[in-house]
């Protein structure tokens, strides 16, 4: 058995890399640009096995990190062909493991192809569980597995309760988390794109700098009362909501406008107002009890851009509070799975749970009514 140890790459690194790559892979290559990139600037680490005799690279593990969120993704690994059978490759998950849970995260995912079966055998033999595919995922169009460990095994939530939907729009991550909640409600719901544009055209109370309006929570939570459901709203700020997204006063005058309607309108169906911020226990033990929350974050912290999104909350443990994010990241390589039951850790989330130079914070609480409505589409 070669003997080897393993370490953080440096840039002096990159050639030997870029090497490797080439050796390994014959299509989905990271290219020498990516490979920097991973190496000086990304939220990134590469950990590399490298041969104690000659300093030759034998293999590598590169594992890249969400900002805000408690899932780290192991990217890509390789070991030379005349290194294999070593335990190098099992050697290197153990460091990437190690480097994430460092990073305080505690959950690792990654992607296989199909046909690459002694890759499933490494990663289940480790303890990783399948759960999804992406078709086409390769160059090849070789569909890719999904797999995923929990670094902490106590840490076991009850997920599954909300559905998944995917906004279709930049501007209906309100109406879209809306409608998983309904559906996790009632599952005989069918969720489309004409209800996506018809809760947003309810709801949309915001005027942004520039392209269309987004959701607010007396639109949505009066959306969400006009199809049968219970409604509760919780604000910390008597204001009108996300005004300060604006500049132009008669944007301002438009928005004071159509706050006002929606606030009497509110008022006169009865849906219950609260003006203050809803605490995590709370919210923890009112989901218990079957309510599903909607709540307003700043997408800053994990998208490192300034808007306000909507997520759902789909369950707690002791670390994590989980969210299905309707928006799905393409450009940075995300898929669909990498948005469901997103774990963010409690006191992150207490922080992204704010928005804007006002801190409004804002939560609506979906649940069923005490007796059956009539929903109306």
């Amino acid at each position: 058995m070669a003997s080897y140890h393993i370490r953080i790459a440096a840039l002096s690194d990159l050639d030997a890399l870029v090497k490797l790559e080439i050796h390994c892979f014959n299509t989905d290559r990271l290219t020498r640009r990516q490979l920097r990139y991973m190496l000086v600037r990304a939220q990134a680490v590469i950990q590399v096995a490298v041969a104690n005799h000659n300093q030759q690279l034998l293999g590598y593990v590169l594992v890249l990190f969400n900002q805000a969120t408690s899932v780290a993704r192991l990217y890509s690994i390789a070991v030379v062909p005349e290194a294999r059978h070593q335990g190098i490759a099992r050697a290197l998950v153990l460091m990437a493991e190690h480097a994430t849970w460092e990073r305080e995260r505690a959950y690792l995912r990654l992607e296989i192809r199909r046909d690459n079966l002694a890759s499933q055998r490494l990663f289940e033999g480790l303890g990783y569980r399948r759960f999804g595919s992406v078709p086409g995922y390769y160059e090849d169009q070789m569909e890719a597995l999904r797999y995923e460990k929990t670094l902490v095994p106590e840490l076991e939530p009850n997920l599954g309760r909300v559905p998944f939907y995917e906004q279709t729009l930049d501007f209906t991550c309100g109406a879209s988390a809306l409608m998983m909640a309904m559906q996790a409600l009632m599952p005989q719901l069918v969720l489309d794109r004409t209800l996506e544009l018809r809760i947003w055209r309810e709801a949309t109370t915001v005027f942004m700098t520039s392209g269309h309006g987004g959701c607010g929570p007396f639109g949505l939570a009066l959306a969400a009362h006009h199809r049968g459901f219970h409604a509760e709203i919780f604000v910390n700020d008597r204001g009108v909501p996300l005004i300060d997204s604006v500049r132009s006063p008669e944007k301002k005058e438009v928005m004071r406008l159509v706050h006002e309607d929606m606030l009497a309108e509110s008022s006169r169906v009865g849906i219950p107002i609260t003006y203050r911020p809803l605490g995590l226990e709370e919210l923890e033990e009112r989901f218990t009890r079957g309510a599903i929350p909607l709540v307003l974050i700043s997408s800053y912290r994990i998208y490192a851009e300034k808007f306000p999104h909507w997520v759902v909350v789909t369950g707690w443990d002791e670390r994590f509070v989980y969210v299905h994010d309707p928006y799905v990241d393409y450009k940075s390589g995300e898929t669909t799975l990498d948005s469901i039951n997103m774990p963010i850790q409690q006191a992150e989330f207490r922080r992204m749970a704010r928005y804007g130079r006002a801190g409004l914070q804002a939560v609506v609480l979906i649940s069923l009514p005490p007796m059956d409505h009539h929903y109306d589409g």
